[in-house]
């Protein structure tokens, strides 16, 4: 009987949490979270490195702290329901194994808080800091789906600290600079075909001699439906840099550009396995089974990894215009370099196999563009009507696709509300429902036998609220 299973067991279950650590950066398309303030969520974000509304320009665009001329507080509250549902389209299961369902919705509801400070130092600096949520990612299927071997749960949280300083170099351009320190903490799952690995152990002792190859096919069939299940746990720190300019040339009119740096991630963390029982065998049987599981749980044991992640370069331009007293347009251009990120590789870090390399997962992705224009609408004194379109374009190829980012690209339909309660009180409320294209779905992770093959399409979207309020003191 020949064998298709080449590679470790553990090799296999990483490759499947390797997608899940990218898929952190990746709410924009690849799951990236825009929602870093609640005024800005009513325009899609259109014109965020221009704007310069309210404190979180910290974060969009430290240039815009120059135009707030006294100490401002922001603080915001963003309820995230994305929804992720498979639809089954000739999957077929892995080697010894059921096909398993459909997995239900791997969406959930997520709070994405962020706050701000800006502070005037006088008629030239300003000093802010920001502290959000940049990135985010919690999806989780129903045991025993049939992409269980590919995902189970991904659990991704990110704390970003940015202290920034402004300067009005002239009347009409400021420079905004800003660094970046960032954490993230993962909890990342799915499960291993272990009686593919025992089958697998069967057939290299069989080839090596130390049991009869006519027991292969009895050591199979008495060992089905046997499931591991991989947890890896892991976190680090980071830092970054961004910088930017407003031009004014007149006023009312503002043009800005935006530049935030690569972040270089280690992530280091533990793996753990979660190995089956073996079922009730005959006499005969089960030491030979036994001593096949010890050789397979040798390779599935516990300990340390690390991964190191270079996320991309993120650049914005953006414009601002006053229409009339009533009306504002604004747009804005983004540029993601996803292309830094061509492979993702993961290496031991203790036991015997400490050093070596486990799996090495390709992405190949490519940079992506978001564009997004949006319309401000004052009533009067005290209210503003807002409105955004926003097409965000996915990074990932459809060959590269995998269900912990079944991504593809999305639209973005947005409108908010600001209320002036007194001059130094503002809140603001704003409303998305973000439109995916179906993503298509094929996906085995390298081995049908091993994996189970996935194949199908999602149905897929977002919705998204937000809240705020602004102090000024």
């Amino acid at each position: 009987m020949s064998t298709p299973f080449r590679h470790k067991p553990l090799a296999l279950a990483l490759s499947g949490i390797a997608a899940a650590l990218v898929s952190m950066h990746a709410q924009g398309a690849a799951f990236a979270l825009q929602e870093n303030s609640a005024s800005g969520l009513g325009n899609a974000y259109a014109g965020g490195a221009a704007s310069a509304e309210d404190a979180s320009t910290v974060w969009f665009n430290p240039a815009g702290m120059t135009r707030l001329k006294q100490r401002e507080a922001v603080l915001a509250l963003h309820l995230i329901k994305p929804s992720t549902e498979f639809n089954d389209g000739g999957s077929l299961p892995a080697f010894n194994q059921p096909l398993g369902g459909g997995g239900g919705d791997a969406g959930g509801l997520e709070f994405v808080p962020n706050t701000y400070i800006v502070v005037p130092i006088n008629n030239q600096f300003t000093f802010g800091v920001g502290l959000n949520a940049p990135f985010g990612l919690t999806t989780e299927y129903d045991d025993g789906w049939a992409g269980r071997y590919l995902a189970l749960k991904s659990a991704v949280k990110t704390i970003n600290v940015q202290p920034s300083i402004a300067w009005q170099a002239t009347p009409q351009l400021s420079l905004g600079l800003g660094v970046n320190f960032q954490w993230v903490d993962a909890k990342l799952s799915s499960n291993v075909n272990y009686s593919a690995a025992l089958a697998q152990a069967a057939q290299t002792a069989a080839a090596g001699g130390q049991i009869p190859a006519n027991l292969v096919p009895t050591i199979i069939a008495a060992t089905p439906g046997l499931d591991s299940k991989v947890t890896v746990k892991g976190d680090d720190t980071a830092w970054g840099w961004n910088v930017g300019m407003i031009y004014e040339p007149q006023p009312g009119t503002r043009f800005g550009a935006h530049y935030r740096s690569e972040i270089q991630y280690g992530v280091g963390g533990d793996v753990d396995f979660d190995n089956p029982a073996l079922p009730t065998l005959p006499p005969a049987l089960a030491p030979v089974v036994g001593a096949l599981a010890t050789a397979v749980n040798a390779q599935l044991y516990d300990g340390s990894v690390r991964s190191d992640i270079d996320l991309p370069a993120i650049a914005n331009v953006s414009f601002f215009h006053r229409l009339t007293p009533q009306w504002d347009v604004m747009g804005d251009v983004q540029w993601t370099g996803w292309s830094s990120l061509p492979e993702l590789r993961f290496v031991r870090t203790s036991g015997p196999a400490a050093d070596s390399t486990l799996s090495v997962t390709p992405y190949n992705w490519d940079d992506t563009w978001r564009f997004s224009v949006g319309a401000n609408y004052h009533m009067d004194s005290r209210w503003t009507f807002k409105g955004g379109l926003a097409w965000d374009e996915s990074p990932i190829p459809e060959e590269f696709r995998t269900p912990r980012l079944p991504d593809e690209n999305r639209l973005w339909l947005s409108g908010g509300a600001q209320f002036r309660y007194a001059p130094n009180m503002v809140f603001d409320v704003g409303l998305t429902y973000i439109f995916i294209d179906d993503p298509a779905m094929n996906d085995n992770a390298g081995s049908t036998t091993r994996n189970g093959l996935l194949r199908g399409s999602y149905d897929a979207n977002v919705w998204i609220l937000s809240a705020g309020l602004t102090y000024r003191f």
